[in-house]
């Protein structure tokens, strides 16, 4: 199991959990956070820092927030806008910084 970054997270910019994050895998997209889930070791410490309570286990992600659990996957796995290859697990967020960019369910995506 891995953690899940969902909704509560697109457009904010408070990066608390990047910071608590002891393996460095959370990733900066253009407007939202990404939990690599092959870096993930599950140890939580994102979640109680989240000031938003974006962040979840992928076990307890709702029904309606079911996508942002593939979506998420997705952000390392697939290719992205004006990338020539998928992210992958590049171990560590800090060393290739922001990425800038977001998968198109993110950049479609309409948050309340």
């Amino acid at each position: 199991m891995t953690f899940v970054i969902g909704s509560a997270c697109v457009d904010v910019t408070d990066r608390a959990c990047v910071e608590e994050c002891p393996v460095d895998c959370i990733y900066i997209g253009a407007r939202s956070a990404y939990v690599n889930p092959d870096e993930c070791i599950d140890c939580s410490a994102c979640e109680p820092v989240c000031p938003v309570e974006a962040i979840l286990p992928a076990d307890d992600v709702p029904d309606e927030e079911a996508e942002f659990i593939a979506d998420n996957a997705r952000f390392f796995h697939e290719l992205l806008p004006g990338r020539n290859e998928p992210l992958g697990s590049v171990g560590g967020a800090k060393r290739i910084g922001e990425i800038g960019v977001d998968t198109p369910f993110i950049t479609g995506y309409e948050a309340s």
